[in-house]
């Protein structure tokens, strides 16, 4: 779906070869004051739907421990959208934009770092995204968690960096407690099984209390980015829970190229084709191919090698216009890995030949075409 557009006096919604026509126009009932407050209600709403999710609480953290949150932005419309700024109500959040030029179906990110170091107890923040195309909008994050001043966690994250998938990953990390001898992690917690940790007895002298925790991802893990948390359950009544980050990227073992396939500018009713390739560390089998649209046809066939050479081709059909498809391979790599891709074309109406043209042009309602007889 299309951003609202203003042509004519008139706000219309159009719709695009991808999805159903949809044709929504509304006629002006007044100008000024009251067309730029229309324009801004559509513009946040359209904007906020962009965001995964519009708020983020990080719950109890550990003194100078790494707090990052991500919240992903998915251009899923056909104009382009931009980013012009963030800004933050409090000190103790710090946002970052990732990719502020977002095309369609691209995905860029707004990084949330709470400052754990310098701001203790209760925080909460909003953070405030600006977009000034295709329209102007403002979105707003909200950000939020609690900062103990007697636990440290030693390094204040767990990062794993790249791991190439099948390989697996270890860190160590130390937690501290000051105050209280007998104080005790009682279990540790993850949403996400390819994890695993192995926690030491705990060493405690003069009131303070440390553990060394082993994490691990095990080596069936799959390929993409990894952002989870590490809960630390303790036997504190008033916190009972600690998080630490886990950030990381299994790798995986294949490849697309090119990640977005640009089939050309085509004409309706035109058939293209273009090659996309495919490849791997090892022999692999492509078992299937996943595409809502079935303007594209791919045949991977089924033999296993370590180079595909895949034929992409499109038939354009419907009204001229942009088309853009995410097409997924599934491979039978580490129990059926998912590769996903765009492919997209521009559909232009067919011009009428200079023929064409005179011969139109000759005809008048006036007078006979070629071969007939006027009545007198």
């Amino acid at each position: 779906m299309k951003f609202p557009s203003r042509t004519g006096g008139l706000l219309y919604v159009q719709s695009n070869s991808c999805t159903p026509p949809i044709a929504v126009v509304l006629a002006w009932l007044a100008c000024g004051i009251v067309l730029a407050d229309a324009s801004s209600l559509d513009g946040q709403e359209w904007a906020a739907k962009m965001f995964n999710t519009l708020s983020h609480d990080f719950g109890t953290l550990a003194r100078g421990s790494k707090a990052v949150y991500r919240f992903q932005v998915k251009n899923g419309y056909e104009e382009d959208a931009h980013i012009a700024a963030v800004r933050s109500s409090c000190g103790c959040t710090t946002p970052q934009i990732v990719k502020s030029d977002l095309k369609t179906f691209e995905v860029g990110e707004i990084v949330a770092e709470f400052n754990t170091s310098s701001f203790m107890g209760q925080k909460h923040a909003t953070v405030t995204v600006t977009f000034d195309k295709p329209f102007y909008a403002e979105v707003q994050l909200q950000i939020s968690g609690f900062i103990r001043s007697d636990v440290t966690v030693t390094p204040g994250d767990i990062k794993l960096g790249s791991v190439d998938q099948g390989q697996g990953a270890e860190k160590t990390i130390s937690v501290v407690h000051t105050g209280r001898n007998d104080w005790r992690i009682v279990d540790v917690k993850t949403a996400d099984p390819h994890f695993e940790v192995e926690m030491s007895e705990p060493a405690r002298v003069g009131g303070r209390v440390s553990y060394d925790l082993k994490v691990r991802l095990t080596r069936d893990a799959p390929a993409g980015y990894i952002h989870d948390q590490l809960i630390l359950v303790t036997d504190d009544r008033n916190a009972p829970e600690l998080f630490v980050e886990i950030d990381g990227r299994g790798v995986s073992s294949i490849t697309v190229s090119p990640s977005s396939l640009f089939m050309g500018v085509v004409h309706p009713g035109q058939t293209v084709k273009k090659q996309l390739v495919v490849r791997g560390k090892k022999p692999f089998k492509i078992l299937g191919v996943k595409c809502d649209d079935k303007s594209f046809t791919i045949n991977p066939g089924d033999e296993a090698k370590p180079v595909h050479l895949l034929p992409v081709l499109f038939k354009a059909e419907g009204n001229p216009g942009k088309v853009l498809r995410e097409i997924t391979l599934t491979t039978d790599s580490g129990g059926g890995d998912e590769l996903i891709f765009t492919a997209y074309a521009q559909v232009v109406a067919e011009e009428p030949s200079n023929e064409q043209g005179a011969e139109s042009a000759s005809e008048s309602p006036d007078e006979p075409a070629t071969g007939s007889r006027k009545k007198s």
